[in-house]
């Protein structure tokens, strides 16, 4: 085996196809800085879709690099090798080794970190050898120079053969270099960097005869990679496959031997080219940082601390702003009651403000959950959480890896099932995917809140411990509880031969950059209160129509029955307006749905009321809150009263407090559990492209939840 390098150039291509616009792929590292350069390079031309045949988003955009030159441009999943190890990764190989396929790109941009440029010259090395006309962009060329790495360009480029260009794409720095590249006709180095070792050769003339390749290297990785090629026929993987069983191919051992061989080229190459002024600060800083964060016990205590400061500051800090909205909601229907009435103004006061209210209440709340997740993945804690929770994962069938979808699944699920997919082992992404949705999301946070409200006192121990956030704590801790649980459960049950490996770069602590920290807390909260919110107002509208209306002439009959009932009582006018309400709220078509479901839920301490709440939530977990709120505004004596007041004024039939302790935490408890939320189910159909997972989670999920909040009820009665 030989390694060389040469920087002749003997072939040269064009970047423009002749069978249109020319396709520009975008190659990285993970934290390369390659999305910032597609956004740099596309702005707003872009479009998000899918890779065929997979569920990996595919983002392209145009680009002009004159006025008369377009070109269209693809940003490929992050990879640190063309050898993938999960599903992100394969659409690469796809790509880029079917050249007769539609996306096959006509130049490759490779994004390298330039303070880590051993690392990430590994992937352009391969690259290179597919015959591909390559740019390699040196990002984050600024940070290299901040920690003492100096880059010699001219040397680096005479080496490689392929055009180098320093640039910062979070600045722009660099762009109108690469576009001016981007439009002339460039080079291959004729020389491969790796060449195949003679006793491949039978193997690889076969494949390059076959499928009529003339590529040492890309037949190489066709005997490779041939079970994760889909462009491939069938009658093509079993005349691969028995090629490298005739010829004894040992895959694993031959991919290591390359490796080294790449690094040794690229450790000679960078001691002419790189040079390294002063030992790094900040990775010194980062390390003696590690020895207390990633501590086999203070670590897991600090990142419990983390955890409680977040939920004491999601209750405590969130609580001014969500009063101000409360209150701001409330008099804004009491000055529409004072001077209009009428039915619409009953539609717009009870239906469409209430369920507004019940929308923007807790955006205060959502938008420091996102504030604290982005500053955990800017300054690179989330990382140190993952490598330390990894040896315990794997007692519950999961991987390091798995926290991360777990602590996204607090904010959202949609978002943490798709990130699964950085989970090369099969059965460890199924279980993470299965048990995800247990975390206790940001949708939960209403339905908490509220409840929370209503039965815990607002109590504080030694000055700064809210009783309402320990409690909101312990939820989140029980839902964890839960999830890996439930991962043990299935890891019992599933039966898969496939070994799972965790290999995770920790990057240096850094601190957070509070434009990206307010960016995702507006994004966030704009995505919940335009997505949940329509989602919201349009289900609270239609419940004050269900509640409004019955069939027939049961609502005349209703008030009849009220009134005899007045009559005998002696009730006030105020108080036959109410009793009026109520009777009529029952012969409704809310009343109707949520009495046939009452049996069945009546055990755990629900009425027909919460029935209704219970059905509504399964569009959105959320809406609990716009349903109780709409439904309760209605027979009030007075609408004018925040969510939580209308809640405590509510009686049973023996006229004692409705929301009791007991009724409250078990309802907790089955929001806790509960799969209500159609956007998670369809979003793991699309994951594992089958209907039994989200269904069999639709049934366990359930059926905890019923279980669970019936012995919670049970417990507190």
């Amino acid at each position: 085996m030989t390694v060389v390098a040469s920087p002749e150039v003997k072939e040269n291509q064009p970047v423009a196809a002749a069978r249109g616009m020319a396709r520009v792929a975008l190659v990285g590292n993970p934290n390369s800085g390659k999305t910032s350069l597609f956004n740099q390079l596309t702005g707003l031309n872009q479009k998000v879709g899918n890779f065929p045949g997979v569920t990996v988003d595919k983002k392209t955009g145009s680009c002009h690099l004159s006025a008369t030159q377009k070109v269209q441009i693809i940003d490929l999943p992050g990879t640190y090798s063309l050898y993938p190890k999960s599903l992100d990764e394969r659409v690469i190989i796809d790509l880029l080794y079917d050249k007769k396929g539609a996306s096959y790109p006509d130049l490759v941009i490779v994004t390298a970190d330039a303070s880590n440029l051993k690392r990430n010259l590994l992937l352009f090395t391969q690259l290179a050898d597919l015959k591909i006309p390559a740019i390699l962009a040196l990002n984050m060329i600024d940070v290299a120079e901040q920690e003492g790495v100096k880059i010699d360009i001219p040397a680096l480029h005479k080496a490689l053969g392929v055009p180098v260009i320093p640039m910062n794409a979070r600045k722009g720095v660099g762009i109108a270099a690469l576009k001016i590249l981007m439009s002339q006709q460039l080079d291959t180095i004729p020389t491969p960097v790796y060449s195949v070792p003679e006793s491949l050769k039978p193997v690889v003339e076969s494949i390059k005869s076959r499928f009529g390749i003339s590529n040492n290297y890309l037949a190489l990785h066709y005997a490779h990679q041939y079970k994760s090629l889909k462009f491939l026929s069938a009658e093509d993987v079993a005349f691969i496959g028995e090629l490298v069983q005739v010829h004894g191919f040992k895959s694993n051992t031959l991919q290591a031997e390359e490796t080294i061989a790449r690094y040794t080229y690229i450790n000679e190459l960078l001691l002419d080219a790189v040079k390294v002024e002063r030992v790094e600060k900040e990775e010194k800083f980062s390390n003696r940082l590690d020895q207390v964060l990633t501590h086999k016990i203070y670590g897991y205590l600090i990142f419990l601390g983390v955890l409680f400061l977040v939920f004491q500051a999601i209750f405590t800090w969130a609580s001014y702003p969500m009063d101000l909205i409360d209150e701001g909601v409330a008099a804004l229907n009491g000055l529409i009651q004072e001077n209009f009435s009428g039915p619409l103004i009953n539609l717009l006061t009870e239906g469409v403000i209430a369920g507004l209210g019940g929308v923007l209440v807790f955006v205060p709340q959502i938008a420091i959950l996102f504030a604290f997740i982005a500053i955990l993945e800017e300054t690179g804690y989330m990382a140190r959480v993952t490598f330390m929770m990894d040896k315990i994962m794997r007692k519950f069938g999961l991987n390091g890896k798995s926290v991360v979808p777990l602590i996204s699944g607090v904010a959202c699920a949609v978002p943490a099932v798709m990130s699964a997919r950085t989970i090369e082992n099969w059965k460890d992404r199924m279980i993470t995917i299965f048990v995800t949705p247990l975390m206790s999301c940001s949708a939960r946070i209403p339905v908490y809140t509220v409840l929370i409200a209503l039965v815990v006192p607002e109590t504080y121990y030694f000055g700064f411990l809210n009783l309402q956030g320990l409690v909101l704590m312990a939820l989140y801790l029980i839902g964890f509880i839960a999830a890996i649980l439930s991962a043990w459960l299935l890891k019992v049950v599933l039966k898969a031969r496939e070994r799972s490996y965790f290999i995770m770069e920790l990057p240096v602590y850094k601190m957070p950059r509070w434009k990206n920290v307010g960016l995702t807390m507006v994004e966030k909260s704009k995505t919940f209160l335009f997505e949940a919110g329509k989602v919201i107002v349009a289900i609270s509208v239609i419940l004050w129509v269900l509640a409004s209306y019955g069939p027939g002439d049961n609502f005349e009959r209703a008030e009849q029955q009220a009134i005899a009932e007045a009559a005998e009582l002696n009730l006030s006018q105020t108080e036959l307006d109410n009793l009026i309400s109520s009777h009529q709220l029952e012969q409704s078509y809310a009343g109707i749905i949520g009495r046939s479901i009452e049996p069945a839920i009546e055990p755990l301490g629900y009425d027909w009321k919460i029935g209704i709440a219970l059905i509504t939530s399964f569009a959105a977990r959320e809406v609990f809150v716009g349903t109780m709120s709409t439904i309760y505004s209605i027979g009030e004596e007075e609408n004018v009263t925040t969510i939580k007041e209308k809640l405590l004024t509510v009686t049973d039939k023996q006229g004692e407090p409705f929301f009791t302790p007991a009724r409250s935490f078990s309802l907790m408890i089955f929001y806790l559990f509960a799969m209500q939320c159609v956007s998670t189910l369809a979003i793991v159909r699309r994951e594992t492209k089958s209907w039994m997972w989200p269904m069999a989670q639709m049934v366990y999920m359930s059926g905890l939840a019923y279980i669970f909040a019936l012995i919670t009820f049970r417990a507190f009665s």
